[in-house]
């Protein structure tokens, strides 16, 4: 079988297998799929260590053609809402499939599945997930007890496998494994919050979706969202005194990200409630280098390449 050349680490590319190619070209379409939805995504990963940077590429793709099914381009195509939930349920059964067996005809789930399978990722964190997804596409009220579930499925899990990519050649105590899950999760539930709060005016007004319990959400107060913003502000205060556990290949990255959601977070607090409900609050593209390049110099090495 003839095999164009390709660009990449010589182990990979010398006298490949079919499954080896077949894997190299899964983790190429889960980077693309990544870099093409997210600009601030892609320059916080040019700050992971070339070892651990795929994998979690690899994470965020699937977590990417999810949100599509419930959130963008499925319905654009015109699916019902009954047809987005077969098609979850078909991505999570195909997850979970290859997840077991290390195939998917799907590259992206192929590829997520073949680094969950070297780290230790499993449905005890891919069932939140799609959980939280399916969710979405029931856009009835949260109570508090379901919005903490949502959260933690749809942010709080995502950080979760992160760090089983981090960790996964890494020697950690119990202790600072707990810690650093904590660290996590409440990086997560502040990435997720942030994210409410700057897209209400598409989740509510087109998609109406509500997930603050007991806020409506065209009548938000200042009030109500400088006590949303200190609630994320907790949250990130409680991620960072995490961060400096993590090891090198992801500290700068993790530290770029904070800094970027911390940034908007700040810019939220600034906006007034009733503008939120028509403008999406976002970081310049020159403030996001200073936060990268604040990252890199706090942690004291430069960019992977």
């Amino acid at each position: 079988m003839t095999r164009e050349a390709a660009v990449g680490p010589p182990s990979e590319l010398e006298h490949p297998t079919d499954l080896a190619l077949y894997t190299r070209a899964a983790h190429i379409s889960s980077a693309t799929v990544i870099h093409e939805y997210s600009t601030s995504f892609g320059m916080a990963t040019r700050l992971l260590a070339p070892a651990v940077r795929p994998r979690v590429e690899d994470v965020y793709a699937l977590v990417r053609i999810a949100d599509e099914i419930v959130d963008g381009a499925a319905e654009e195509a015109g699916l019902s809402l009954d047809d987005q939930r077969a098609m979850l349920d078909a991505l999570e059964a195909d997850t979970e499939r290859a997840m077991r067996t290390g195939y998917s005809a799907n590259l992206v789930v192929h590829a997520f599945a073949t680094t969950a399978r070297s780290v230790g990722i499993g449905p005890d964190l891919t069932a939140p997930f799609f959980a939280s997804m399916r969710r979405d596409l029931s856009p009835v009220d949260f109570a508090a007890d379901e919005l903490s579930a949502y959260i933690y499925g749809s942010a709080e899990v995502i950080g979760l496998m992160c760090l089983k990519v981090f960790l996964a050649s890494e020697p950690v105590t119990e202790e600072r494994r707990r810690r650093l899950e904590t660290g996590a999760r409440r990086l997560g539930s502040a990435f997720q919050k942030i994210n409410f709060l700057r897209d209400l005016a598409v989740d509510w007004t087109e998609l109406g979706r509500s997930y603050f319990p007991g806020i409506d959400p065209s009548r938000l107060t200042d009030r109500q969202k400088l006590a949303l913003v200190v609630d994320i502000d907790c949250d990130l205060g409680a991620a960072a005194d995490a961060i400096p556990e993590l090891p090198d290949n992801c500290r700068r990255a993790i530290l770029a990200a904070h800094g970027l959601f911390a940034e908007l977070s700040d810019r939220i607090r600034a906006t007034p409630a009733r503008e939120l409900l028509s403008t999406r609050v976002s970081v310049p593209a020159r403030t996001k280098l200073a936060i990268l390049l604040r990252a890199t110099a706090r942690s004291g090495a430069g960019v992977h390449r």
